[in-house]
């Protein structure tokens, strides 16, 4: 089986859970209830067998695809010989004040032109693709051709209501095959909910498409960016909030797991979850973007996961804020590209990265500039993180990229233990809060003093990736960003010029660092990291490079998928997008450089 690109996939999402839907018509990724629950369509990382949804016009081709304005409604528009159908899918959402313990996908085809044949082949599989489920059939409405599949295994239980569909033996599929003429239509609706617990009557689906038109384009009508590149910005704020988790406020790093950062590579890791990291920094671009709602949810998530341990800290969490996320692999899945292992869970997550309490005390103070009320119970959380930050002082970490090598001081990570502090002092010296302000003045102190004698190299020229190396790292784009020193600082152009010698490809992409060497204890390398272009395009245009800038912006834009959407890495050597999708960090990457 050839693996479809990862550019040709849209997002579905109820802010719960997220689908990925081919071009071609499959829905190949799907984890039900959350993101982080199993999967019951995984195709996407082994074959059709375990488990997928086409719905196509057999003979037909696709002659467009589009997001219905600024929503996650998505529609596809097929033609064949004798005719033309339009396919509409999309995740109902549900208003938060009836939330069911159920989660919906619909799927709407109509025949506007002609006439046209329709297929669907509907093959459930539950527990990544390892449980094949108790089928029960049964038929709603003998006359309008209607009827239910209902699958059920362990905990879990889906049904699918719609036109009715045969069982298919050989394939292990519902299979069914249907002639629309112009203005009929076909409708099916998806439902998850707990094996356990009796069916919910079928609910009235007649208005679900307009009131998750309506919240999606609600949601994105608050955003307050104007000017050049504002439909890419409005996208990627779409995906920043599909991301998020309604009833949490944990925003995952990505829907999926296991997209290979190389083809036929082991680079292959979880994302979802909740990074600190990530999730401070896209609090970051939706608080300067007019979304402080939104970041408040997620500074209550923080308060919770967190709770009163922040001497034992950890970089992710569950999206209920779960602390332990052991990871092991899938080995019946081939991954993929065949990029094996897929893997569960993180092992990051046992890892110490100095960078986070400097990524969230940065967010908390982008929350006070929006005027986000602080309570006792934020600042306190504040400075018991400062407290361990304070702890790990001179303990050595594995950095903003998760090495799984020895840990080492990573000099971005000693500036952003400077960055906890010196936003402590902030707090402190321009809001009135209370804390050893003369202790994280001096602590502050002690870490420039370090960073610029231990992370700086006098013959290079340039800050290096860790203490007393000589490598460059894209990281050390973030150094101006956090105020650590101006843009225009000749010890930052200097570095700048260095990672655009060793870190940029023919292509003009970014690599994060210099891989293939094991230094970073893994096999193989990876492709450029889309995150790092943007971090470099944000350089730039704050140092006088405005038509470097642009340029860059451009041709990193161009890479994006038809539907706006943005992966991990792109590889410049296939053209493909790599790693998992869609990403976070690309796109709030993308919202900071424009």
């Amino acid at each position: 089986m050839t693996s479809t690109p990862i550019e040709k996939y849209a997002l579905l999402s109820d802010t719960r859970t997220g689908a990925l839907v081919s071009e071609s018509g499959s829905i190949d990724w799907l984890c039900l209830p959350r993101f982080d629950s199993q999967a019951v369509f995984t195709s996407l990382l082994g074959t059709e067998e375990h488990g997928h949804w086409l719905i196509d016009l057999p003979g037909g081709a696709v002659v467009s695809r589009r997001y219905q304005g600024n929503t996650f409604v998505l529609e596809t528009t097929w033609r064949t010989d004798t005719g033309t159908a339009v396919v509409t899918e999309f995740m109902p959402i549900v208003e938060e004040e009836g939330l069911l313990d159920c989660t919906d996908l619909m799927r709407m085809v109509v025949c506007t032109e002609g006439q046209v044949d329709v297929r669907s082949i509907l093959r459930l599989r539950f527990d990544y693709g390892q449980a094949t489920p108790f089928f029960r059939y049964s038929v709603l409405d003998e006359e309008h051709n209607l009827g239910e599949v209902r699958a059920v295994a362990g905990p879990d239980s889906v049904h699918v209501r719609g036109p009715q569909m045969g069982f298919d033996d050989d394939s292990g599929a519902h299979v069914g095959e249907y002639t629309l003429s112009q203005g009929q239509s076909l409708e099916w609706v998806l439902t998850w909910h707990p094996s356990y617990r009796d069916i919910n009557p079928c609910p009235d689906y007649s208005f679900a498409l307009q009131h998750t038109q309506n919240f999606w384009e609600n949601w994105a009508a608050d955003c307050d960016f104007t000017g050049e590149y504002e439909d890419e910005v409005i996208r990627s704020l779409l995906v920043l909030r599909a991301l998020t988790d309604s009833l949490t406020g944990g925003i995952v790093a990505a829907p999926t797991t296991s997209l290979p950062e190389e083809f036929g590579g082991s680079r292959n890791w979880d994302y979802r979850y909740v990074w600190l990291r990530d999730s401070a920094l896209t609090i970051e671009a939706l608080v300067e973007s007019g979304f402080s709602d939104r970041a408040d949810e997620w500074r209550n998530w923080l308060l919770r996961a967190i709770a009163g341990d922040s001497s034992e800290l950890r970089i992710m969490y569950g999206i209920r804020g779960e602390r332990h996320l052991p990871e092991f692999e899938l080995e019946h899945l081939s991954g993929y590209e065949n990029s094996g292992p897929v893997r569960i869970g993180n092992g990051a997550s046992e890892q110490y990265q100095a960078d986070v309490v400097g990524e969230v005390m940065i967010a908390l103070e982008t929350l006070r500039g929006a005027g986000v009320h602080e309570d006792e119970f934020s600042w306190d959380m504040q400075k018991s993180i400062l407290e361990f930050q304070e702890a790990q002082f001179h303990v050595p970490d594995h950095g903003i990229w998760e090495m799984r090598s020895e840990p080492q001081h990573f000099t971005h990570g000693r500036a952003m233990m400077w960055a906890a502090f010196d936003r402590g002092v902030k707090a402190v010296e321009q809001h009135g809060f209370d804390g050893p302000v003369d202790r994280w003045r001096e602590l502050r102190a002690t870490l420039r003093d370090e960073i610029m004698s231990q992370g700086w190299n006098d013959e290079l020229q340039s800050f290096t990736q860790t203490y007393g190396g000589e490598d460059v790292d894209a990281s050390l784009l973030q150094l101006a960003q956090i105020g650590f020193i101006e843009y225009s600082d000749p010890k930052m152009l200097s570095t700048v010029s260095r990672i655009e010698d060793t870190l940029v490809d023919d292509a003009g992409f970014l690599h994060r660092y210099p891989t293939g060497t094991g230094s970073d204890g893994l096999e193989g390398s990876e492709y450029p990291f889309l995150l790092c272009s943007f971090w470099l395009i944000e350089q730039y245009a704050h140092s006088d490079r405005l038509d470097d800038a642009r340029e860059k912006m451009d041709s990193v834009l161009a890479v994006a998928s038809d539907l706006g959407l943005l992966s991990e890495e792109y590889s410049t050597e296939h053209h493909r997008f790599a790693g998992n999708y869609p990403q976070a960090f690309s796109h709030l990457g993308l919202i900071r450089a424009a």
